[in-house]
């Protein structure tokens, strides 16, 4: 599109009047070229060529797109620059805000802006642009009512501080069975009452499903507005313009909505940061949490990280001082929660059931089962995800082996998997499955010896969902069950009455009234699991399964299969999330894991990590180097040496947190340049990643 009738022919091209040279971010995913260049803006697109329009340009000999960033009046470039071709769209399409914020994330994790960019402005429609908008005039929201958030001593300052468009930092505990979608639409109300907006992202449609329907019954249904992959395109990118184009101030999305353009942001919110769902798979693998930390720093907004658990990363933000807790005290936690059993709680529940701590389903759980369908409420079961990769742990306490010198997780090497890992004896006698070696730094542990318990024998595996809800059947006759993930629809609702819910961690569907029980199964199989973040992974998800009961004033309970004497299970117990994650941050600056440091994953061919690793030392001669240690590709099955597949493997580099920014920096040079010079292999860098296994 063009300003004006006539397109002049290219050799009667002449430079704008004002702002001749135009910096544009083209979408090239290299690292070397991972800058703005310059192009001459032509006098015929002088209008429409303004800072956020997609333009097309000549790079490298082709028509490539990008982003007009700014107009400026001269080039440091030294000779003839280049004309912009075309401008795609005159609808700017990535403002500044945005732009400066994929500018930042790019810098934190190792990446490139394209990449960022890519994921923070969705693709164009044309018959999307042309529509004419419809015009939305929200009335002035009314003052939230403060009696939710009031259940917290903090709640009501923060609902000031938001009204009063002041950038508050908050952690905030919700309470077993909290109406937490009502409280961030009260948040949001509270915000916009302020002329500002608010972003709240959730991780799936059934959580973003819940906030915009309270967002709507206190702002209205045009005041508010949904960002989810479900869309479509083209509805995405209609909802996507009506934000961008300032008529809807209140966005509720999925992992990509951290990007939205947003006018003014005020509010900027997280709910549950410690779900994957909030890490993106793709480069440069940025975490929800981090980018609106970002944002919210640059932007001048509050920032709410919500949820039932809390994570380390967010025990790190209180305990720096730039956030504070919102938290409930004793008095009301002990009166929302139910009675929460552990094995061993008590002498009694050993007596009366001698075997209950090696039974999958003691006696305990029977009793709160049965007491809870007789009251004629539903009883939900959760039983570890099904296909987990195989792990090792003790044979005897069932605690996860692990590496004496790094404390990863051991496994079993490629090609000597075959056999039972609980039939070897630690001896690495000949005939028996091959020696186990840690994951992380490579180190064969021939000798294994358990740390809790002393015992040398291994094993593996877990029972499915699938399985337990045809013992479950049996047990309990006449009753209805149903199962929720694990291979079957994730069920949106359970209705009131008696029925046995089984479901997978993250697919518990809440009840009609509140479960009257939950059966929290295998809790050693998840506390198991080779992952730097098993524990506060754990509890997260036992904390999200316990919040759907009814309180313990109405007769529910929670029976869980994992020794009471756990951390993680008296944290449960006593519903502490924040005393957990203080404890979880203490034992990762102890050891030296994320995010008391910062720590990069590289992973690839040897010749590839080998090389980047080399760049990064030369750079930062005190990082510590972890590895390297053969991995299994992200998909398909493992390569085979013997027919030509490349072997991948991985090294983990860890400084200080005031070397973060350093050591980012020494990995996009690191890859700047392998691309520079063409490199055959790509090398996989991660910052900071979520699992490490």
């Amino acid at each position: 599109m063009t300003s004006s009738a006539v397109t002049p022919a290219r050799g009667e091209w002449r430079p704008a009047a004002v702002g001749p040279v135009a910096r544009v971010a083209v979408d090239v995913p290299l690292a070397h070229l991972d800058r703005p260049f310059d192009y001459r803006v032509p006098a015929h697109l002088d209008a429409d060529a303004r800072p956020g329009v997609r333009v097309r340009v000549r790079f490298a000999g082709r028509a490539l797109d990008g982003y007009l960033l700014e107009r400026v009046a001269d080039s440091e470039h030294e000779g003839r620059l280049a004309w912009i071709d075309k401008v795609v769209s005159p609808e700017p399409a990535l403002s500044a805000e945005v732009a400066a914020l994929c500018r930042v994330v790019a810098d934190r994790y190792a990446g490139v802006f394209a990449d960022v960019a890519r994921l923070a402005v969705p693709p164009r429609h044309a018959r999307v642009e042309k529509e004419v908008p419809r015009r939305r005039e929200p009335a002035a929201p009314a003052a939230p009512d403060p009696t939710g958030w009031g259940r917290y001593p903090r709640g009501p300052a923060l609902l000031d501080a938001l009204a009063g468009g002041r950038a508050a930092h908050a952690v905030w505990q919700a309470l077993p069975g909290e109406r937490w979608a009502d409280r961030l639409a009260e948040a949001a109300a509270a915000t916009a009452g302020a002329g500002r907006g608010a972003l709240l992202v959730v991780p799936d449609q059934r959580d973003v499903d819940a906030v915009v329907a309270a967002c709507a019954a206190l702002l209205g249904e045009d005041a508010v507005v949904a960002l989810t992959a479900e869309l479509g395109p083209a509805e995405r990118y209609r909802r996507w313009l009506a934000v961008r184009r300032g008529t809807v101030r209140v966005v509720v999305g999925t992992r990509s909505a951290a990007f939205a353009p947003v006018a003014d942001p005020g509010l900027l919110v997280v709910w549950d940061d410690g779900d994957d769902l909030h890490a993106e798979p793709r480069a440069p693998y940025p975490h929800v949490r981090d980018v609106l930390v970002l944002r919210a720093h640059a932007a001048g907004a509050a920032l709410l990280v919500g949820g039932y658990a809390r994570t380390a990363e967010a025990q790190l933000l209180v305990e720096s001082g730039w956030a504070r807790e919102v938290v409930a005290d004793r008095a009301g936690v002990r009166s929302a929660m139910p009675r929460v059993v552990a094995l061993g709680e008590t002498d009694s529940h050993l007596t009366r059931d001698p075997d209950a701590r090696a039974a999958r389903l003691p006696h305990v759980a029977f009793e709160a089962a049965r007491a809870a369908l007789d009251a004629g409420r539903p009883v939900l079961v959760q039983v570890p995800r099904g296909g987990y990769v195989p792990w090792l742990s003790c044979g005897s306490c069932r605690e996860a082996a692990r590496c004496r010198h790094c404390a990863g997780p051991l496994g079993l090497r490629r090609g000597d998997d075959t056999g039972d890992p609980a039939d070897r004896d630690g001896a690495g006698a000949a005939g028996s499955v091959a020696s186990p070696h840690c994951r992380w730094c490579g180190r064969p542990d021939p000798a294994f010896r358990c740390a809790a318990c002393g015992s040398r024998r291994l094993r593996a595996g877990v029972v499915g969902s699938g399985r337990t809800a045809e013992e479950l059947g049996r047990a309990f006759p006449g009753v209805p069950v149903r199962t929720s993930g694990g291979g079957a629809a994730v069920l949106a609702r359970v209705s009131a009455g008696p029925a046995l819910v089984v479901a997978t961690p993250g697919a518990e569907p809440p009840a009609d009234g509140g479960y009257g029980a939950a059966l929290l199964l295998d809790g050693w199989a998840m506390l198991s699991r080779p992952d730097l973040r098993v524990g506060e992974e754990t509890l997260r998800r036992w904390l999200a399964a316990t919040a759907l009961v009814v309180p313990h004033t109405d007769g529910g309970r929670v029976v869980i299969t994992a020794d009471a004497a756990l951390p993680g299970v008296q944290a449960l117990v006593r519903w502490d999330p924040a005393g957990h994650a203080a404890a979880e941050l203490a034992s990762r600056a102890e050891v030296g894991f994320p995010p008391a440091v910062r720590m990069a994953a590289v992973e690839g061919v040897p010749a590839s990590v080998a090389h980047v690793v080399d760049e990064v030392l030369a750079a930062l001669p005190d990082v510590e180097v972890l590895g390297p240690v053969e991995i299994e590709p992200p998909h398909g099955p493992p390569p085979d040496p013997a027919g030509g597949d490349p072997v991948r493997e991985r090294t983990l580099l860890r400084v200080p947190r005031a070397q973060g920014r350093a050591l980012a920096a020494a990995l996009h040079a690191a890859q700047a340049a392998r691309t520079a010079r063409k490199a055959a292999d790509p090398a996989r860098v991660r910052l900071d990643p979520a699992e490490i296994g």
